[in-house]
């Protein structure tokens, strides 16, 4: 009877460390998600300098939201809003918190004019399993008609890592308008 256990105590400390190993695998072989892609394509852009020499510069002001939050403020390449296409390792805009006079990386946004997307697909677009909201114009922003989906890469909200608005950014720090607001970012297409 002893052997008997001994052997069945065996079995199951063998078996146990095998699934922990099968675990550990199929773990390690995940896709990333989206919210993991975007933390590897934006880190360098924790440094707002980083982003304006990559072609982003400021458009608008700070976007607050309709009832609590805000987007923050837009870094926007222009090229990459009018191209029509989307990448997960190059967002059309970059979102960041004033805090104390220092801009923070909080996110980014992927944006696709609806006119450019829908000249070639039949159906809204997607980013890791994610659909894209659709903004009519007239709007806010001064664009022509647009697809968007934010990514809180690096800000966590409650309302979700691809709400429109997150309720723990604030634009109360934000004081001064951008340089250059005039031209909406894309609308040439």
């Amino acid at each position: 009877m002893k052997t008997t256990c001994v052997g069945f105590t065996r079995l199951a400390t063998i078996s146990l460390v095998s699934l922990a190993a099968i675990a550990h695998v199929g773990a390690a072989s995940q896709p990333a998600t989206l919210v993991e892609d975007v933390r590897r394509a934006t880190s360098r852009f924790q440094d707002v300098a980083a982003a304006q020499a990559a072609g982003y510069a400021p458009f608008l002001g700070c976007v607050s939201g309709p009832s609590e939050g805000a987007m923050g403020i837009h870094y926007v390449n222009g090229g990459l809003v009018g191209d029509g296409a989307l990448n997960a390792q190059q967002p059309e805009a970059l979102l960041y918190e004033d805090n104390d006079g220092a801009l923070q990386l909080l996110g980014v946004e992927y944006i696709v004019l609806a006119d450019a997307w829908n000249a070639k697909n039949a159906t809204p677009p997607t980013l890791g399993g994610q659909v894209f909201h659709f903004t009519g114009s007239p709007n806010r922003y001064g664009l022509p008609p647009f697809y968007a989906l934010h990514v809180w890469a690096w800000r966590t909200n409650p309302n979700g890592m691809f709400a429109d608005f997150n309720p723990k950014v604030s634009c109360e720090d934000f004081t001064q308008a951008p340089a250059s607001t005039t031209s909406a970012p894309g609308a040439h297409h």
